[in-house]
């Protein structure tokens, strides 16, 4: 039997890394199919601590994974998805919900064909590059000024609760790295508005972990300066395949 669930495991992890090159090919190509396995199976791991263990459920869950980041379900900024995933319906009523508010969520956020979400991306490539004017005694205000400006239908949808949460989470992983205070809080802001508040060790972004833990950059503040050059590449190469007309 064992033999059996560890064959079927095998079957379902090869289709989803079929259906991840449909479902996400950009972020699929770049991953490389070693790494993409690593994130499917951490979201099938987490998905079954949630009594996920029917297909349509797994793979749901997996798909959300590539949209909102490997730990959406206790992310701030979709607080939604684990109020849903911890209720004690069955896990397709479960699962049914959470398609529907991602519905709703890319209709009033998103936009038609992630038009919202690639203008945000855009202004936060460019305020990834420049250095915030925000008082470090009003950081808080400063970033939700930001967050509001880059992304509004995202930070209308997620309420100002939610958002000063996830700068908390922000402002906290800064700190653990020793970055400058004001810099590279907005950093990490950043990287989690875009990529989702597990970032720093999401295996869908491998290169945030490995920038955060190279043992050669003894520097905070170099350590803060590499992760931006490779954020903003990522952002621009992110932004650059829809105006070449790839698939979003």
């Amino acid at each position: 039997m064992a033999v059996f669930e560890k064959a079927a495991l095998r079957r379902f992890e090869d289709e989803m890394v079929a259906h991840g090159k449909i479902f996400s090919p950009r972020l699929c190509e770049v991953l490389g199919e070693e790494q993409l396995r690593v994130a499917l199976r951490r979201a099938m791991a987490r998905a079954g601590g949630y009594g996920f263990s029917y297909r349509g459920p797994l793979r749901l869950f997996i798909e959300f994974m590539f949209l909102f980041g490997s730990a959406f379900d206790t992310d701030p900024q979709y607080s939604w998805a684990g109020k849903i995933l911890q209720a004690s319906d069955d896990q397709m009523e479960r699962a049914e919900q959470l398609r529907d508010k991602t519905l709703d969520y890319q209709e009033k956020v998103s936009g038609p064909n992630a038009a919202n979400t690639l203008q945000a991306l855009e202004k936060l490539s460019v305020l990834a590059r420049q250095p915030t004017n925000t008082p470090s005694n009003d950081f808080v205000r400063g970033a939700l000024a930001e967050m509001s400006r880059v992304f509004p239908q995202k930070a209308a949808y997620i309420g100002e609760e939610g958002l000063k949460a996830l700068i908390q989470e922000a402002k906290a992983e800064a700190q653990r790295y020793r970055f400058p205070s004001v810099r590279g809080e907005t950093l990490i802001m950043v990287l989690m508005f875009a990529f989702g508040h597990g970032c720093t060790a999401d295996p869908l972004y491998p290169w945030i972990a490995r920038t955060l833990k190279d043992e050669r950059i003894s520097e905070p503040s170099a350590r803060a300066e590499r992760l931006q050059r490779k954020a903003v590449t990522w952002l621009d190469h992110v932004l650059a395949r829809p105006r070449e007309g790839a698939k979003t």
